[in-house]
């Protein structure tokens, strides 16, 4: 059942950081029941959504995929004068030895944030947020802190409307494409010099034979080509040495289930092949006009390899989606020479902190440090050397393999 607690602001273990109190009054609801939340959770999405990650039909698929248990499960709502203005939705985890809330997915979306409804965040001004805040996270009161990743620092027309939540540190870039026609696109992504390589990268693929390109929402023929997808995608995990995070935490299944009826999800995939061949794939989750790429893969024969299917692939999909209605086509968060390419939107990324306990507060200034150290590593070779060095060392000591993701 959905519980009451906090009203005005009066919560415990947060500090708001505000003045006075906002004329409004704040109260908060929490279940462990998604399903007692989902009215209000899509009414706050029915417009847009930042991310899968603020879709209900995403969260409650990852839920029931990975097994979650009931009481690791809190949902927040927050209200003004008795009317939903936010809910957070947190998975209760505890890592060595620290209680922490935060996001279900980890890295599987580009970014989170809280459901909301924009415009009544905003018009609260950041004294009134603040008070919201305080009073939902008043609602957990069984965990040592609050870990929010990967928040957009500004929502276009309305602001840093997430500011007051917790302690904010900016650690990444979120990319985006947004243009009215492939003609825009086009007009203002790629140079002259850009639309030769594009060419002779095209020229090098067709030498090898007949290429295809579709768009595949079809349940069946889709689940063939995640199966392939998943296969380009461990093979270039071998290849670099990298831990198959799709594999080694049993994440195909999930995205595989997302595509089939009943998932309440909109997966398309963009497919290219070569004689028939599948030799890219794209996956996307689409929200009204907006689509997001959450993986890409790409064959890995160096035969095939010299006709760049990947960014041949991605070359078609920008040569339609603009003008198959969409209005944004959202390439995740962190740089690649693709993104580099196409994306015209680039919004700031921030991990958000609330220490809850003692306990707490110390491990999210250690947290702190550490994205700090990263972020210096990602601005000085020296400081990425020295890290990549001690990571190996580490790596081969506790017979561990390396995390970091490849981009195709």
């Amino acid at each position: 059942m959905l519980r009451a607690l906090a009203e005005n602001g009066e919560a415990t273990g947060y500090s708001a950081g505000a003045s006075t109190r906002f004329a409004g009054a704040m109260t908060a609801r929490s279940t462990h029941d998604i399903g007692e939340v989902e009215v209000v959770w899509r009414d706050l999405t029915a417009d847009s959504v930042e991310s899968p990650g603020q879709s209900f039909d995403f969260i409650r698929l990852w839920i029931a995929d990975r097994g979650i248990a009931r009481q690791d499960q809190c949902f927040v709502i927050g209200e003004v004068d008795g009317e939903p203005v936010a809910v957070l939705p947190l998975h209760r985890r505890r890592q060595m030895g620290v209680t922490v809330y935060t996001w279900f997915p980890r890295s599987q979306v580009g970014c989170y944030a809280p459901i909301s409804n924009y415009r009544k965040l905003a018009a609260l001004g950041p004294e009134g947020r603040a008070q919201l805040w305080q009073t939902m996270v008043g609602q957990l009161d069984d965990a040592d802190a609050v870990y929010l990743r990967a928040i957009p620092g500004e929502i276009p027309e309305f602001g840093g409307i997430f500011d007051e939540l917790g302690s904010p540190l900016a650690v990444d870039m979120l990319y985006r494409s947004e243009f009215a026609s492939w003609e825009d696109c086009d007009k203002h992504q790629r140079s002259r010099s850009r639309r030769k390589h594009d060419r002779q990268q095209g020229d090098r693929l067709a030498a090898l034979g007949n290429i295809g390109f579709e768009l595949v929402t079809d349940p069946v023929a889709g689940k063939a080509a995640i199966d392939v997808m998943f296969r380009q995608r461990s093979a270039r995990f071998r290849a670099q040495g990298i831990r198959d995070t799709f594999v080694c935490d049993n994440l195909v299944d999930f995205y595989q289930k997302g595509m089939q009826p009943g998932s309440g999800l909109d997966i398309r995939l963009h497919v290219l092949r070569l004689n028939g061949e599948i030799v890219a794939v794209r996956y996307n989750v689409v929200h009204g006009d907006r689509m997001f790429c959450l993986i890409s893969s790409m064959s890995d024969d160096p035969a095939i390899q010299v006709g760049s299917p990947g960014k041949q692939c991605l070359l078609r999909v920008m040569q339609t989606v603009f003008d198959s209605g969409f209005a944004m086509f959202d390439m995740g968060s962190g740089f690649t020479d693709e993104k580099r390419h196409w994306c015209n939107v680039q919004t700031p990324l921030r991990q958000h902190y609330i220490g809850l306990t003692v306990k707490g507060r110390l491990s999210v200034g250690l947290h702190q440090q550490f994205q700090k150290l990263r972020a210096q590593a990602k601005a000085s070779p020296r400081v990425k050397s020295a890290l990549r060095h001690f990571r190996q060392f580490t790596d081969k000591l506790f017979g561990r393999q390396q995390q970091q993701q490849p981009s195709d």
